[in-house]
C-alpha cells in the first residue's frame, strides 16, 4: 500500500530541537535519528533503513541502530478508511534506485531456492500494521512502483484493513492467514493477515511468493526485487521498533541437499498425509501438494514418491526436488524443509503441460510407506 514517491535529493530538515537528517545513501553509525521525509541509511553492511514518511507533510522521525530502527516521532494522522501516512522501514533489495549494500536482487523466482528471514518487533499502541512488504515484478525493475505487492501482516491495531477484500485462509510457514486481495491503482496486493499479533517470526518468504504464483498472480519469470519490514501508521507509532532483521535470498534454483539422513516412518502405520490439489486450464496445470508427517517420529529428509496420470509433464518446481522419469515422479525435499516433526507439514508444487483430460495421482509413498490422501 506504499505509493512512496521518493525524492531525488535529500535535504536537512531541523525541527523542534537538534534533529539530524541523513542523505540518502549514508551509513548509520551508533544511533542516527533521520526526520527527512525519504531520509535513508545502511546498517550492517547489508540493509537500508528509510523513513518513508510518503502519506503526509506532518513530521515523522526513526533513531535507527545498529540492528533495526524504532519510531520516535510520529505527527502524522490519518482516517483508518484511507491510506497510511507512511512506511518506515529496513529492507534487502532496490527501492526507487536504493539498492542495499551488495544485494543480488532483482532475482528471477525461478532461480531462488530460499529466502530465509527473521524479525523481532516492539509493539505499541496506536492504528497500525506491522507487515512485511515483497515487491515482484515482470522485468528487473530497480526504481518505480513493481506491478505485484505482497503484504505479510503481523500485527493490526485499530480498524483498519489490507487493499480488497478477503478471499480465503492459508496455511503457511506453519501459521494460518486471512487472505486478501485487490489493487490500488497503480499495483496489484495480495496480503497475509495473522489473527493475532505475531512479536518475532522467522520463515522463507519463498512460501508466500510460491502461494501467490499458486494463485495465478505471478509466474517463475517474474522478479523479486525487494524484501522489506516495518509499520504502517495511521495514527501514533511512538515507540514501535523492529529490533532486528535478518533476510537473505539464496539461488540456484532447487538444488538438492547433500549427505541428509533420512527418518523412515514407523513400519506398520501410516505415518503421512499427502494432499494433492491442482488449478487445471486447457494443456496445462499447476499442483500444490502438502505432505504431513502424522506419525509419532521426527522425519529428518523425505522423499515422496507418485505415478503421474497419461499426458502430464513436469516442467518446473518450486519448495522440492522434483524429478520425472516416464509417469514416475519423485520429490525430495530442499535444505530448508527437510524436518517433519510429528503433526508438522510442509508443501511444494510444481507446472506441467497436460495433454488430454486431467486426473490427480492415485496414490502416495513417503521414504516407501503409503500416505493416506487429505
Amino acid at each position: 500500500m506504499k505509493r512512496s514517491l521518493r525524492a531525488l535529493a535529500a535535504a536537512g530538515l531541523l525541527a523542534a530541537g537538534s534533529i539530524v537528517a541523513v542523505a540518502l545513501g549514508g551509513t548509520a553509525s551508533a544511533d542516527t535519528q533521520i526526520c527527512e521525509q525519504y531520509g535513508s541509511t545502511t546498517i550492517g553492511g547489508k540493509y537500508v533503513v528509510q523513513n518513508n514518511r510518503w502519506g503526509t507533510s506532518a513530521q515523522q522521525c526513526i533513531n535507527v541502530t545498529s540492528t533495526g530502527f524504532s519510531i520516535t516521532r510520529a505527527d502524522g494522522s490519518a482516517p483508518t478508511n484511507g491510506a497510511p501516512v507512511s512506511y518506515p522501514s529496513i529492507f534487502f533489495g532496490c527501492h526507487y534506485t536504493n539498492c542495499s549494500p551488495g544485494t543480488n536482487l532483482p532475482a528471477q523466482v525461478k532461480n531462488i531456492s530460499s529466502a530465509p528471514s527473521s524479525i523481532s518487533f516492539n509493539y505499541v499502541g496506536g492504528t497500525y500494521d506491522a507487515a512485511y512488504d515483497i515487491w515482484l515484478d515482470p522485468s528487473p525493475k530497480k526504481d518505480g512502483v513493481n506491478q505485484m505487492e505482497i503484504m505479510i501482516w503481523l500485527n493490526r491495531q485499530g480498524s483498519i484493513q489490507p487493499i480488497g477484500s478477503p478471499v480465503g485462509n492459508a496455511n503457511i510457514a506453519g501459521r494460518n492467514w486471512e487472505v486478501w486481495r485487490g489493487s490500488n491503482g497503480s499495483n496489484n496486493v495480495i496480503s497475509y493477515v495473522a489473527p493475532s499479533a505475531v512479536a518475532s517470526f522467522s520463515f522463507d518468504a519463498m512460501a508466500f511468493i510460491n502461494d501467490t504464483r499458486n494463485r495465478g498472480a505471478i509466474t517463475n519469470d517474474w522478479y523479486l526485487t525487494s524484501i522489506q519490514a516495518g509499520f504502517e501508521p495511521w495514527q501514533g507509532g511512538v515507540g514501535l521498533a523492529v529490533n532486528s532483521f535478518s533476510q537473505s535470498v539464496n539461488l540456484g534454483g532447487n538444488t538438492p541437499p547433500t549427505g541428509t539422513p533420512t527418518t523412515p516412518p514407523p513400519s506398520g502405520n501410516t505415518a503421512c498425509t499427502v494432499t494433492y490439489k491442482a488449478n487445471t486450464w486447457n494443456n496445462g496445470f499447476t499442483a500444490d501438494v502438502t505432505v504431513k508427517n502424522t506419525g509419532n517420529s521426527t522425519i529428518n529428509g523425505w522423499t515422496l514418491n507418485y505415478n503421474l496420470p497419461s499426458g502430464q509433464t513436469i516442467t518446473s518446481a518450486w519448495n522440492a526436488t522434483v524429478t520425472q522419469s516416464g509417469s514416475a515422479v519423485t520429490a525430495r525435499n530442499l535444505n530448508y524443509n527437510g524436518t517433519l516433526s510429528p503433526g508438522a507439514s510442509t508443501n511444494f508444487g510444481y507446472q506441467a503441460n497436460l495433454n488430454g483430460s486431467y486426473s490427480a495421482p492415485s496414490s502416495f509413498t513417503l521414504n516407501g510407506a503409503s500416505c493416506a490422501r487429505g
